[in-house]
């Protein structure tokens, strides 16, 4: 076994680094809706018309299902829903 370290498991199970860095905005952009929804006690049903998706894709965001979602849906269903994005380009370490 490998005693490698990773910042992210996303480094750790993607096959390249541009990979990784897409999971990890989408888990964080999917994180952030579900907040979002359990902030504002808002079901399933009211986040898809809000959203602008079917309940079942809301189920599919609840479940963590982030292989089924894009970063253009998951931005397009935060600015629906009021959430501001903001992002930062670092150099890497």
């Amino acid at each position: 076994m490998s005693n490698e370290r990773f910042s992210s498991v996303w480094d750790a199970i993607e096959d390249t680094p541009e990979e990784a860095e897409n999971m990890k905005l989408r888990s964080l952009l999917m994180m952030a809706l579900k907040k979002h929804m359990a902030c504002t006690e808002m079901s399933q049903a009211q986040a898809a018309k809000l959203f602008g998706v079917t309940q079942p894709r809301v189920s599919d965001l609840v479940r963590g299902k982030i292989n089924l979602f894009t970063l253009d849906a998951l931005v397009n269903m935060a600015t629906a829903a009021g959430l501001h994005i903001e992002m930062r380009v670092l150099d890497a370490a």
